[in-house]
């Protein structure tokens, strides 16, 4: 043992020369291929690529100038990655099942990749994991041995170290591979020794090696240090020795390990979908026991932002939803004008007509209709006409009277000046002192203030002084009143008419509906206006005209 505690130290001082003399090798950034397209390499200055590439990737290696020493890689994405990465490899321990002829029949692969936790970069001072399998032996197997090698990947650069490597039997407990044993066996080891039943093999022997665990322990070991990306080495117990096993049974086996692998050479890292950002691509060298060096080689560029996410685009289409909108609001308040001037031009072509009706009804029928009046008063005053027919001319004068006063309503009606509340009120009190003077009653007319420009249109005003005119024959007719009252407010929007007597009254529940309630209804209907009657046998009638006039304002 005292000899394996040299061949320890002797190892641990190897492996950090090693170490020292590697680390100042110098790696490059050989290529990035974007999308399938090579880009130039712009040296020290920021690369900026096209925008939402489907796929980066980076090639590096080891320049081409350098001594040949073999060497690991990492690399990190800064601005996407927070970990350093290496390309995996992995080595190996195998279980080789052999039938009665020696031929194999079967292998169980126990496979270690990348690097375990605890690493120092020396296998002596490394933390090893325990790890525990269990296998089936295949049938027609009768016998088996245990390799432990580094051929994988042929780039493949690491170290592979284990102890404490037990096989046995899981039903009998029984022993059948024990590497403590085996190194008690053999005795002190010289520097090419081995564990008694092992042996070095591969391309590579020498690098098949022995270490010893560090205090406390110094529990020798086997190692694997494949520093030839062209040649790999095993330690594998003698074939011709091969472990007497049955078939079907189950093996159990232990082993502490530790490890750290990875490729040498050339590679290549592919990202796929990067988004929007600054990155650095950085790459740093490793020695083969997963040292990293001081140095770095790095390569930063710029992944724009796709077209849509760009401030400007945003802006743009802000302002070009504003321009939308404003020219939308613009279009529309232009169309509301054109229509509004269209309505006000139609209403204009309707006044000038109604104007020229009104005219012409006054101008021309008029002033016929008082021709004939006045023929029909000359020829009733001659005495040289029969007594019947001066009777006869007096209707007709009497009846053409009531037409030109029934014409002059119509032309009032029809003229657009008069389309306005002042102008109605005053008719409704010029006519209902008219129609109270000729049946002699008293007329009490109550007219406030009423605002200027209060429009209202000519069928209003027609239907209004129609339903008046209505009210007022009926209060001269049936009521047999002394006073006719008159009254009239007006608060926005609601226009109010009252006509009110004195009269016998009557019970609007008991009297059947004549022709003139019916018309009162059907008139202010039309104008989406109601009258209400309150009336009580002998307290006299109120007939109210109500209608909202804020449409016509």
């Amino acid at each position: 043992m005292v000899v394996a505690l040299c061949l320890g130290a002797s190892f641990r001082l190897h492996s950090q020369t090693m170490v020292a003399a590697q680390t100042n090798l110098f790696t490059e950034i050989r290529g990035l291929v974007v999308d399938g397209k090579r880009m130039p390499m712009p040296g020290t200055a920021k690369l900026r690529l096209d925008r939402q590439p489907r796929t980066v990737v980076f090639e590096f290696g080891p320049t081409t100038n350098r001594p040949h020493l073999p060497a690991r890689f990492r690399f990190r994405l800064d601005g996407y990655e927070d970990q350093w990465r290496e390309s995996q490899a992995d080595m190996r321990l195998y279980l080789r099942f052999l039938d009665g002829n020696g031929d194999q029949v079967g292998e169980a692969k126990f496979s270690v990749a990348g690097q375990s936790a605890g690493w120092t970069g020396d296998p002596p001072t490394a933390t090893f994991t325990r790890r525990r399998e269990t296998i089936v032996v295949p049938p027609d197997a009768r016998s088996f041995w245990v390799v432990m090698t580094s051929a994988g990947p042929p780039a493949a650069l690491g170290t592979y170290a284990i102890t404490d490597l037990v096989i046995k039997s899981e039903s009998a407990s029984q022993v059948a591979v024990s590497l403590n044993e085996a190194f008690a066996t053999a005795g002190p080891l010289a520097a090419g020794g081995a564990p008694a039943g092992w042996m070095r093999d591969g391309l590579r022997p020498s690098m098949a090696k022995l270490f010893e665990v560090a205090a406390p322990r110094h529990v020798p070991g086997l190692v694997i240090v494949d520093d030839d990306p062209s040649g790999h080495a095993e330690w594998h117990t003698i074939k011709e020795r091969a472990i007497p096993v049955t078939a079907g049974e189950r093996l159990l086996l232990e082993w502490n390990e530790a490890y750290s692998f990875g490729l040498a050479g050339a590679v290549a890292i592919q990202y796929v979908d990067l988004p929007a950002g600054y990155y650095r691509f950085r790459l740093n060298e490793l020695s083969v026991m997963g040292v990293p060096s001081d140095r770095e080689t790095s390569l930063a560029f710029e992944v724009p932002l796709a077209f849509w996410q760009t401030p400007w685009f945003w802006v743009s289409v802000a302002t070009m939803l504003l321009a939308v909108t404003v020219g939308g609001w613009r279009y529309a308040v232009w169309r509301q004008m054109q229509l509004q001037l269209q309505r006000l031009e139609q209403q204009r072509a309707v006044d000038r007509e109604r104007l020229r009706i009104a005219q012409d009804i006054h101008d021309d029928l008029g002033a016929r209709v008082t021709q004939i009046s006045l023929l029909s008063a000359v020829a009733q005053g001659k005495t040289s006409l029969p007594e019947e027919a001066r009777t006869e001319f007096g209707k007709v004068s009497r009846m053409t009277r009531e037409l030109v006063s029934a014409l002059y309503e119509t032309v009032w009606a029809v003229n657009p000046e008069n389309d306005n509340l002042d102008a109605l009120v005053s008719y409704l009190c010029q006519m209902t002192n008219q129609l109270c003077s000729q049946a002699e009653l008293r007329c009490r007319l109550e007219v406030p203030d009423l605002p200027p420009n209060v429009v209202l249109s000519s069928q209003v005003r027609h239907n209004l002084i129609m339903a008046v005119k209505e009210a007022i024959h009926n209060a001269i007719k049936h009521a047999r009143a002394s006073e006719v009252r008159l009254r009239i407010a007006f608060s926005a929007p609601d226009l109010s008419i009252r006509i009110q007597d004195d009269g016998c009254g009557f019970n609007p529940q008991t009297c059947p509906p004549g022709h003139g309630l019916g018309n009162l209804k059907r008139r202010m209907e039309s104008i989406a206006g109601n009258f209400t009657i309150d009336s009580h046998p002998g307290a006299g009638t109120s007939v109210c005209l109500r209608i909202s006039v804020a449409k016509t304002l």
